[in-house]
């Protein structure tokens, strides 16, 4: 197992919710826990593999993924969760001397601008694909998002 493989099932863990996974084989056992907001990856190694670089040391899971703390399910059961179409940075305000494109209590109806992703210089504007009052923002301003991230909650009635 390599670098990129255990980065991509603590991805994987992070987004799935599980609190506690752990993966025993032969040469290797891993232990992701998550949880209250902070991620713990534990990975154990008994013997040197060729196909790794050098033997892995313990990996924080925040360097390599950021984690959005998880919603809990009776808090989101009612909401629709606005997702990024694409991969970049994410931007409230269409430029730093405007004011939010959107905040918390604010009524949105179908293609009203949610907010702007940045990809490759350009910057792309988010149309809301449902109606509702913006319940919570998932993302910091100015921060990386990836495709499918949640970035805000609707509450549609």
């Amino acid at each position: 197992m390599d670098i990129k493989e255990i980065q991509n099932l603590i991805k994987f863990v992070a987004k799935s919710g599980a609190s506690e996974v752990k993966l025993e084989m032969e040469d290797i056992k891993i232990t992701i826990k998550t949880g209250s907001g902070k991620t713990e990856t534990t990975i154990v190694q008994a013997a040197p593999v060729a196909s790794l670089p050098q033997a892995i040391a313990p990996v924080s899971a925040e360097a390599v993924v950021p984690i959005v703390p998880a919603v809990a399910q009776n808090e989101g059961a009612n909401y629709i969760t606005v997702k990024s179409p694409i991969i970049g940075t994410f931007y409230r305000k269409p430029s730093p001397d405007k004011q939010n494109f959107v905040e918390v209590g604010t009524d949105i109806n179908i293609g009203d601008t949610v907010c702007v992703i940045e990809a490759m210089k350009l910057f792309n504007e988010i149309e809301s694909e449902v109606s509702g009052k913006i319940v919570k923002v998932l993302v910091d301003d100015s921060s990386p998002v990836e495709y499918d991230q949640p970035l805000f909650l609707v509450d549609p009635s």
